[in-house]
C-alpha cells in the first residue's frame, strides 16, 4: 500500500485546482482521476464564462490544460475509479480498480455530481450539440432560438426563466399533470410571456443529425405522438452526487451530498470536500475550482498541524 500525504479523488475543476495548490505546497498529491477523467466539462463544447480566456475554450481543452498544469507542479495522476474507502482509522485508506490500495494522511473528495438524463440514445448522441444539462453554461449559445426544458422541479423553472434572456421561446415539458416546483418558482416562470407549457408530456426522441432540430413527444394521457421544433433541449431533472462509496463513512445529507462543516471540512478529521459533490446550488466550473483551492489550503494547514504534534 503506497502512502501519500494527500490523495485527491476526482479530476474536474475542483480536484485539479486542489492538486495545483497542493503540489505547489510540496505535498506531492496523488489524484485518483476516475476512468472518465475531467468531470462534466468533458461533455461541454464552448466555455465562455471561465475567467482568463478572451475567446471561448472547449470544455475538454480546459480540463486538459488544468491536468497539464497539475502535472507540471509534480502531481501524480492515475486514471482509475476509487471503489471503496476506509476512514475509520489512520492512515486513511482508499481502494481503486483492480484492488490497488493507497493510504494517506489527508483526503480531498472532489468526485462531483452527475446530471440525471432522460436515458435516450438520441439524447446521448447529441449532448453538446444542442442537448445540455446546464442552462447557465450554455444558454448564451441559443440567442434568438426556440428551446425546450424537460423537467417540472425548481431547477427546470429556474433554467427556463434564465433561458428567456437569450432564447426566442422556451417550452417547459412536464411529464406529470402538474409541476413539483415550489410555488414561488412556478409563479415566476408562469408569468414570463416567453415560456410555454406542455403537461403530461414525455420526450421519446431528440431529433437531428449533427445538431438538435426538434424533439419527439408523447402524451402521457393520450398516447399521441407529435414533434416540437426546437434547436435546443435542456434536461433539468436534477443531479446525483457521486458519493455512494462514502455512504457510512461520511455524513451525507438526504440527497446524498457531503455535509460540510466550517468551509471544506467533513465529519471526519483530515477529509475535505470540494466542488459539486457538496455544492447543489451553484454547480459552476469556477465555483468548483474556488472550492478546490479552499480544500487544498485547509488540507495543507491540517497536515502541518498533525506533523507538528
Amino acid at each position: 500500500m503506497k502512502h501519500y500525504q494527500l490523495i485527491i479523488l476526482g479530476s474536474g475543476p475542483a480536484g485539479l485546482t486542489a492538486a495545483i495548490y497542493a503540489a505547489r505546497a510540496q505535498l506531492k498529491p496523488l489524484v485518483i482521476a476516475g476512468l472518465e477523467s475531467g468531470g462534466q466539462l468533458m461533455l461541454t463544447t464552448d466555455v465562455g464564462n471561465y475567467p482568463g480566456f478572451e475567446h471561448d475554450i472547449l470544455g475538454p481543452d480546459l480540463m486538459t490544460n488544468m491536468r497539464k498544469q497539475a502535472l507540471r507542479f509534480g502531481t501524480e495522476i492515475i486514471d482509475k475509479d476509487a471503489t471503496s474507502v476506509d476512514f475509520s482509522k489512520r492512515p486513511l485508506a482508499i481502494t481503486a480498480n483492480g484492488g490497488e490500495r493507497f493510504s494517506s494522511d489527508a483526503v480531498i473528495i472532489a468526485t462531483g455530481a452527475s446530471a440525471r438524463w432522460l436515458e435516450l440514445p438520441s439524447e446521448q448522441r447529441l449532448r453538446g450539440k444542442g442537448v445540455s444539462s446546464c442552462a447557465t453554461c450554455d444558454g448564451f449559445f441559443f440567442k434568438g432560438q426556440d428551446v425546450a426544458v424537460a423537467g417540472g422541479g425548481d431547477t427546470a423553472m429556474e433554467d427556463a426563466t434564465f433561458l428567456t434572456k437569450f432564447a426566442k421561446s422556451v417550452t417547459i415539458l412536464v411529464r406529470k399533470p402538474e409541476v413539483r416546483a415550489s410555488k414561488i418558482m412556478f409563479e415566476r416562470a408562469r408569468k414570463n410571456p416567453k415560456i410555454a407549457w406542455r403537461y403530461n408530456t414525455i420526450v421519446t426522441e431528440v431529433l437531428g443529425e449533427n445538431r438538435v432540430s426538434g424533439v419527439r413527444l408523447k402524451g402521457a394521457d393520450t398516447g399521441r405522438d407529435e414533434v416540437l421544433n426546437v434547436q435546443g433541449l435542456f434536461v433539468a431533472i436534477g443531479h446525483k452526487p457521486n458519493t455512494e462509496i462514502f455512504r457510512g463513512h461520511l455524513d451525507l445529507d438526504k440527497k446524498g451530498y457531503v455535509v460540510v462543516s466550517d468551509t471544506t471540512r467533513t465529519s471526519v478529521a483530515g477529509v475535505f470536500v470540494a466542488g459539486d459533490v457538496q455544492d447543489f446550488r451553484y454547480r459552476q466550473a469556477v465555483t468548483a475550482a474556488g472550492s478546490g483551492c479552499m480544500a487544498a489550503l485547509d488540507a495543507e494547514k491540517y497536515l502541518h498541524t498533525i506533523h507538528q504534534t
